[in-house]
């Protein structure tokens, strides 16, 4: 029996199948009726245990005349239990496809039945003018407050990607809507969704409080979207799109890079040489390596434990020193191509690499240790910012953020790529819920990054880094590339187009499905502790300057800057509404 054919099976007993296709064999596609697409992905979602990777709208209209929307499922078991895993041989993605017919572009919202659909079908309006009927929060996402309604910057007739709204009046901007806990003591029960990994941007938070706790919170991100997807449709070559992917993220742009162009490669069926895929692995655990010390390090700094933040920084030179030695920069960026690498290691490099992970690995053993001797710091760390597992259920959240919430979720392990299925490891799992279990899953990924790189190195097979694509791109193929980046999992969907160009490009970044669950872990601490839930979540945005305060008896707020929250946190003894 091929791969996924248990699932499928279950779905057409209750539903329609109009077709199903196989894109690699473990990527399957099976297309519904509209109106049946809640029902198909709550199937695959709660019964058969699917977690929703990404959603794709697509302006499909060239193609076959309809837009279509594309719910991806990683099918891993519901893992709420030891027991309830997917067998290894069983794992793969289904992807639920549906056509909406350009004359009528709505659909029914699954966000009625699958919570995590809500912020990819906000932006499937914003974006593609695909509005989901039944949507219990049909805010704009991505899009300005002042853009006008009817431009849909990704479909296809918006060739202007330069275009921008007439300035408006101070007086005549729309204000974003936040919402609201009802009464003093309810909340509002509506999920929130993700910000946008492909940009740097501001945000605006809103915490409400009843003194110094928080019962709710909202916030309003997608300051500075840069427009990438649409950037590439019909621009550029898969070699400069992996350049553009790399530029997602500044911590963990490899790991997109490496997303992007395994799904282009995937598409074609293009199996790189043995040597570049034990080499992607290298550096997508030396990314892992800088990223994972950077968060530690800050979850230090953020309760004002400054002493143990340097020694980390320190051990975090030795990560950006190994990543010179594979790839001749202090980054890994710059060196991934259609076909396998630009780059090769000599003898002599991968021993000086296998001696500086004995240092790395040695020292931080010696830090950690007397991280955990401080009694303040774990105290900051236990019981703050719980992700409670039926949440984390709803919401497919990635990453640490899930592991550390007991979930045994890791890309690397259910949806093996390049060189792991010949590597050892260990996923980190926690049960804590808490900050306290997210660091501790990092650092013990920390310590599993450096036995799979020296597996690596110490199995690295011989011949080339890079063959030359011979199979012609195929208009209308598509596949998807995943990895398991330093926050969670990848995933880029990519279908191509014409003149060996890409049609529609997704990219969809870890952080994206973490935010939602954001909201319910700031429920029931304290202002004190808002920044370091934030840091756990290790969220990738730089300009997020100010949140505001509102205290729900007095009604009164107050606007706090980045500084303040940090002030607060360190101090732990001034409440920041005191003098409100």
């Amino acid at each position: 029996m091929l791969k996924g054919e248990i699932f499928i099976n279950q779905v057409k007993q209750r539903i329609t199948i109009q077709s199903v296709e196989r894109q690699p064999e473990d990527q399957i596609t099976i297309t519904v009726d509209r109106n049946d697409l809640p029902e198909a992905v709550r199937m695959l979602y709660y019964d058969m245990g699917g977690w929703l990777s990404t959603m794709i709208p697509n302006d499909e209209r060239q193609l076959n005349g309809n837009f279509a929307l594309y719910y991806v499922l990683s099918m891993e078991g519901g893992k709420m239990t030891a027991e309830d895993e997917v067998a290894q041989d069983e794992k793969c993605w289904i992807t639920v496809r549906a056509l909406v017919p350009a004359a009528d572009p709505t659909f029914p919202s699954v966000t009625c039945k699958v919570p995590a659909a809500v912020w990819y079908e906000r932006e499937a309006f914003d974006l593609f003018g695909l509005r989901a009927i039944g949507l219990p929060d049909p805010r704009r996402l991505v899009l300005a407050d002042d853009w006008p309604a009817n431009l849909h910057p990704l479909r296809k007739d918006a060739m202007d990607y330069r275009y921008r709204p007439d300035p408006v009046a101070h007086q005549d901007e729309p204000d974003y809507e936040f919402m609201h806990p009802k009464g003093s003591g309810g909340v509002v029960d509506v999920p929130l969704g993700p910000l946008h990994i492909t940009s740097d941007e501001p945000g605006h938070f809103r915490l409400y409080c009843d003194g110094d706790t928080i019962i709710d919170a909202d916030f309003r991100l997608f300051y500075q979207h840069r427009g990438m997807e649409k950037l590439a449709e019909n621009r550029m070559n898969y070699d400069q799109m992996g350049y553009l992917a790399e530029r997602v993220c500044g911590i963990c742009g490899y790991a997109h890079a490496i997303s992007c162009i395994e799904a282009a490669e995937r598409a074609i069926g293009l199996e790189i040489p043995l040597r570049a895929q034990a080499m992607r692995v290298i550096c997508l655990e030396i990314e892992r390596l800088h990223s994972h010390l950077l968060n530690i390090g800050l979850a230090c700094e953020v309760t004002g434990n400054v002493n143990a933040f340097m020694h980390i920084f320190r051990i975090r030179e030795f990560s950006m020193e190994l990543a010179q030695f594979v790839t001749g920069g202090r980054k890994t960026y710059g060196n991934v191509v259609m076909g396998g690498l630009r780059r090769d290691m000599s003898g002599v490099e991968i021993k000086k690499s296998l001696d500086l992970l004995k240092i790395i690995e040695k020292q931080l053993k010696e830090v950690w240790e007397a991280v955990m001797d401080d009694s303040a710091q774990v105290g900051r760390w236990k019981g703050v910012g719980i992700l409670d597992p039926k949440v984390a259920r709803d919401f497919s959240p990635v990453g640490p953020n899930v592991r550390g919430s007991g979930f045994k979720r890791d890309s690397r392990y259910d949806h093996p790529y390049d060189f792991f299925d010949k590597i050892e490891f260990n996923v980190a799992v926690e049960h804590g819920c808490d900050v306290f279990s997210r660091e501790m899953v990092r650092y013990r990924e920390l310590l599993e990054s450096i036995s799979i790189i020296r597996q690596c190195f110490e199995m690295m097979p011989g011949g080339q880094t890079i063959i030359s694509p011979q199979t012609m791109i195929k208009p209308g193929a598509y596949a998807l590339g995943n990895d398991e980046a330093p926050r969670g999992e990848n995933m880029h969907w990519i279908m191509h187009g014409n003149a060996q160009k890409v049609y529609r490009w997704r990219c969809r970044a870890a952080t994206y499905n973490n935010w939602p669950s954001l909201r319910y872990q700031f429920r029931g601490n304290t202002i004190a502790d808002a920044a370091l839930i934030v840091c756990s979540l290790d969220p990738c945005y730089s300009c997020t300057e100010r949140v505001t305060v509102v205290d729900v008896k007095s009604h009164k707020s107050k606007v706090l800057t980045h500084q303040d929250l940090k002030r607060y946190s360190q101090t732990l003894k001034n409440s920041p509404l005191k003098n409100m």
